[in-house]
């Protein structure tokens, strides 16, 4: 099975360090530490398999079906498929509102 690249946006650098330091601020740097090894080890995963995550149902409702996403919840990791390459665009927590964020981030 070949294999895809997966290349993390800056956008979704940038939302890894906004969550570590959320997590190490509000909870300890112990937890934060797990989680992003956790959130990291999933983007790593779509190298392999990354068409089995879905359309987020924010994007399908304005018939965006070119994204994709999978979750570590309550974190959604938002993906797009080019070739043989896997762009994660962001990482964001659910809890939020989500339709403003995608809105904002990916449908400039």
């Amino acid at each position: 099975m070949k294999r895809h690249r997966v290349r993390l946006a800056g956008e979704a650098q940038k939302d890894l360090i906004d969550i570590y330091r959320y997590v190490a601020t509000h909870d300890s740097v112990k937890a934060a530490d797990s989680l992003l090894d956790e959130l990291e080890i999933l983007c790593s995963s779509l190298s392999s398999l990354p068409k089995r995550g879905h359309v987020p149902p924010e994007l399908e409702r304005v018939a965006v079906t070119s994204y994709r996403e999978i979750h570590f919840k309550p974190y959604r990791v938002v993906y797009e498929i080019i070739n043989r390459e896997v762009f994660v665009h962001c990482i964001l927590d659910g809890r939020r509102d989500m339709q403003a964020l995608l809105e904002r981030r990916l449908l400039r």
